[in-house]
């Protein structure tokens, strides 16, 4: 697939521009690999560079079967410098699969406040979906960047809306140890080919000093219920592909967004 590319703006329209919304949608230089396997953004100074996928990636036609899914992404600068605070993640999903949580635990915020990493996969060990991993720096006025990192643990937790959920809980140590959770909905929409939509709110790290710069997540799980198998992420290669459309938003009103697309095969 080529690039798409529109003329970069001038540096003084830029600076102009840099405290307002950017409206990027076809707008912002976009590239994907050929094989679809990465995704680069780029908005002014910052960009984004994502990667993902799904396995196994042959699946049936007309039934969901279980998939595991992968992938992450880093925020860095064409000038080299520190990037803005990112504060949202808006994901939409392929209507081809679903979320089922039958007979699967549940863990609460109550459960993972003031938690460590491992003391929160203690509490929650069956409620566990998926493991990653963030990394930052936390800035302080006329101090050098301090490198901040989290194991990332991703829970099944409570309906909201009568939707499915997840919470997201890393743990820093820097400037003192703070436990972070963010319930994220699993929203059902019906978008053309997306039927689901999360939206994560990046919470104020380091009393807003801290800033995100990179994050990988892996997606799965397995567990029987009263005899019968289940898998927490499942799909159907009914069109060829499954694509996933991201958008993210940064404290300067900045936005960038972009479709990552995943080839699959028919497993008869």
């Amino acid at each position: 697939m080529r690039p798409r590319e529109t003329p970069r703006p001038s540096a003084r329209r830029l600076r102009l521009r840099s405290r307002r919304t950017l409206a990027l949608a076809g707008a912002l230089a976009l590239v994907l690999a050929a094989s679809a396997s990465a995704l680069e953004l780029r908005a002014g100074n910052i960009l984004i560079n994502a990667d993902g996928g799904f396995t196994p990636t042959a699946l049936p036609r007309h039934v969901d079967a279980p998939i595991t899914i992968h992938g992450g992404g880093k925020i860095s600068t064409v000038s080299g410098e520190l990037p803005p605070v990112i504060k949202t993640i808006t994901l939409e999903y392929d209507r081809h699969g679903h979320v089922e949580t039958t007979g699967l635990a549940v863990c609460t915020k109550a459960d993972l406040v003031a938690s460590t990493v491992a003391a929160a996969r203690r509490r929650c060990p069956g409620a566990i979906v998926g493991k990653g991993h963030g990394r930052g720096v936390v800035v302080f006025p006329e101090q050098a960047p301090i490198p901040a990192a989290s194991p990332i643990t991703i829970f099944n937790g409570p309906r909201i809306h009568g939707n499915p959920s997840v919470l997201a809980h890393f743990y820093t140590t820097v400037p003192a140890p703070t436990a972070f959770v963010i319930a994220i909905e699993i929203e059902r929409i019906h978008k053309g080919l997306y039927g689901y939509r999360t939206e994560a709110k990046i919470p104020p790290i380091a009393g807003g000093a801290g800033i995100p710069l990179a994050g990988w997540l892996k997606i799965g799980r397995r567990w029987s219920h009263k005899g019968v198998k289940h898998r927490y992420v499942n799909a159907r290669c009914e069109t060829g592909r499954l694509q996933a459309r991201g958008e993210f938003g940064f404290d300067d009103g900045t936005y960038l967004s972009g479709t990552f697309l995943r080839p699959c095969t028919v497993r008869e």
